[in-house]
């Protein structure tokens, strides 16, 4: 059994991870904080986890309390990570950290994106990209890892397969993609409440959008050399979900684009590669761990199209941030993570 701290347990990640922490067979939750609600028991601000956390209580960020727990996570906003992170590193915690402050290898291009100084780029040589199905031995032997964000994280898994067998233009790649509300995140805006979001879909984001590096980063990563990438976001009108279509230009005849997607995943337990034919759902994923993944090749012509489906508080978030706990400690990768989806 092992001790893990929360800081920012009052969003949507930070809840998450209590839900799926809370069916975790070797994970105690021992701290949660959060400056705005120190003081009040997380059963009375989340009554949905009433009788697993009755006698835990969000408190102020104590670097000696979290650095007595063998992993910290961090559901914060970006910047927050940056201040706290190498103290704890220093005391042997290990870090998984939810925000985008270790993801970007590129310091200035972190900064642009996100607006503010690096506040640690010393710690950069150590973060390690927390995406299992392409860094799992590099994730067991972590002590900090950059979890993926939501978007980066369907549009990469849709696209692996296709750049690494070298079959598509890595000059015109798009990922078209669509999100639920709670990815915009906890707090009060205009955009997410319910007259505003409800019965509307909207791309925004298209001229840039600060998961652009992140991604074209990891496609680089896996094509070898750079990606030329268009990315479009759209903001749809449900909860949770990220539903990414990619599209790629075949540069020569690819054989069985169907055997390429399964044998790429045959053994990654979060990705789940459908039938031929078939068109993924997101209510499919809903509360799992699991991407789900279908390739088409329409009309045999020279486009592929990847559909991936992923829940962007789980698998996009709080689930895969477990997925690197289970194997920084040796667990069973998908512990705390098994429940079917829901369902309707």
């Amino acid at each position: 059994m092992i001790k893990v701290g929360i800081v920012g347990g009052t969003g949507y990640t930070g809840v998450e991870l209590l839900r799926l922490l809370s069916q975790h067979p070797d994970v105690e939750v021992d701290a949660i904080t959060s400056r705005s609600e120190a003081g009040l028991a997380v059963a009375e601000l989340y009554p949905n986890l009433r009788g697993h956390y009755d006698e835990l209580t969000f408190t102020e960020p104590d670097p000696e309390r979290l650095g007595a727990c063998d992993a910290v996570f961090f559901a914060t906003p970006h910047g927050v990570a940056h201040a706290l992170a190498g103290d704890l590193l220093a005391k042997g915690t290990r870090v998984i950290d939810l925000s985008a402050d270790f993801r970007l290898t590129d310091v200035e291009e972190w900064e642009h994106w996100y607006g503010q100084s690096h506040g640690a780029p010393n710690l950069l040589a150590d973060a390690v990209y927390g995406l299992p199905e392409i860094n799992r031995d590099a994730i067991r032997q972590a002590r900090l890892v950059a979890v993926p964000g939501c978007y980066p994280t369907a549009a990469q898994l849709a696209a692996l397969p296709l750049l690494e067998a070298e079959l598509i233009d890595t000059d015109h790649v798009i990922a078209d993609c669509k999100s639920g509300v709670t990815g915009a995140g906890r707090g009060a805006k205009i955009g997410s409440l319910l007259a505003e979001a409800s019965e509307s879909m909207k791309a925004y984001g298209a001229s840039g959008h600060r998961h652009l590096p992140e991604i074209r980063q990891g496609l680089t990563r896996a094509a070898g050399k750079p990606v030329g990438l268009t990315f479009v976001p759209h903001l749809t009108p449900m909860i949770r979900g990220i539903h990414a279509t990619l599209y790629g230009r075949l540069i020569g005849e690819p054989g069985d684009l169907q055997r390429l997607f399964e044998q790429r995943f045959i053994n990654e337990p979060a990705v789940d590669v459908m039938p031929a034919g078939s068109h993924p759902e997101t209510r499919s994923v809903k509360g799992t761990d699991i991407c789900r993944i279908a390739v088409h090749r329409p009309s045999g012509g020279d486009t592929v199209v990847v559909l991936a489906v992923i829940d962007n508080l789980v698998k996009g978030a709080s689930g895969q941030a477990i997925q690197n706990l289970n194997l920084m400690f040796g667990f069973n990768e998908m512990a705390g993570l098994e429940a079917p989806a829901l369902m309707p």
